[in-house]
């Protein structure tokens, strides 16, 4: 058993040298060599202080929980309801901080107009088969297909009519031999497969919310474990702050609650990977490295940690458990 309490006061003292007062946050607070960085007030580092401290149990209260709230809804265009942020998508800036914004048990203030082009079944399917393709990574492309669901759900404007069509094209085209992504898409071997698993997952944490089914959970659980054991799952996996991790282990545990297959090699995997992940994080120095100087992809890791916890009963013990904002809304 580990005792992760040092990693909750980690965690929060990051998000606490982010704060810039009214309820503002910085994604970053230093600089990169090539001087790229939007310091100051920033659309994830405002989601990403609230969806951490959800995460650790320290969500903000009284007047800092209303600063925080009018701080992110300031964020959003009224002309389109979008909300814009040069490292990401629109459209995955927009649920990102849409699904912040649920944390507060709240909506974005404008409707989400440059958006509505996607809220008919024809639009929909014609956005999601847009994304694959020669020179469409699965993985980024994903943030379009994910986000329009998690975005028009959690501001109300799709009916479900509309959710039962995003998941009819969801289960109508998953893999059969791999158990995610595209049918017939991971087998032209334009992308890696963890390429597939990280995109795939966003659409996974979609059915998780709307309490669907896995098409091929058994498949999830074979290209899970076959990156694992061929060591496949990406570039410094494990040694990283970022999502990779969350997207693997997310994808893993979730299937595993849905079949038996192979379920006791399913959780030394996650036990293996989830001892040295976070017996690695909590060896870092937060005033130095440079991943756990952005707040989002702290995020990432943040998660990673409360789903391992959720996962493996008794294997990381906390004062206050951690919580997957995942298990109350969609979208990171």
């Amino acid at each position: 058993m580990i005792n992760i309490d040092s990693l909750t006061e980690k965690f929060a003292r990051i998000v606490a040298s982010h704060d810039l007062g009214e309820g503002k946050y910085a994604r970053w607070i230093w600089q990169n060599e090539k001087q790229t960085r939007q310091l100051g007030n920033n659309e994830y580092g405002c989601a990403d202080a609230a969806n951490i401290l959800y995460t650790i149990g320290q969500f903000p209260t009284g007047k800092k929980r209303e600063e925080s709230l009018n701080a992110l809804l300031d964020l959003q265009d009224p002309a389109t309801g979008l909300f814009s942020e040069p490292t990401h998508h629109t459209i995955h800036t927009t649920a990102h901080c849409t699904a912040a914004i649920e944390l507060f048990d709240a909506k974005p203030r404008y409707p989400l107009t440059a958006l509505k082009q996607y809220h008919t079944v024809e639009g929909l399917y014609g956005l999601l088969e847009s994304l694959w393709g020669e020179g469409n990574d699965p993985w980024p492309k994903s943030h379009q297909g994910a986000g329009i669901y998690a975005a028009s759900v959690l501001a109300g404007e799709v009916d479900l009519e509309w959710q039962r069509a995003y998941f009819k094209w969801l289960w109508d085209n998953t893999d059969p031999k791999y158990g995610m992504s595209k049918a017939g898409e991971i087998d032209t071997g334009r992308y890696a497969l963890t390429n597939h698993m990280c995109g795939w997952f966003h659409y996974t944490f979609n059915t998780e919310y709307g309490r669907q089914p896995m098409r091929y959970p058994d498949k999830m659980i074979d290209s899970d474990l076959y990156m694992w054991e061929t060591n496949t799952c990406g570039t410094n996996f494990g040694r990283m702050i970022g999502f990779r991790e969350i997207d693997w282990v997310f994808t893993l545990s979730r299937a595993m609650r849905q079949t038996t297959h192979r379920f006791e090699e399913g959780r030394k995997a996650l036990l293996d990977f989830g001892t040295a992940y976070i017996e690695w994080m909590d060896s870092l120095d937060p005033d130095k490295h440079d991943g756990m100087n952005d707040l989002h992809m702290l995020f990432g890791a943040a998660c990673a940690v409360a789903e391992l916890q959720r996962a493996l009963p008794g294997e990381f013990e906390s004062t206050v458990p951690w919580k997957l904002v995942l298990d109350r809304r969609p979208f990171i």
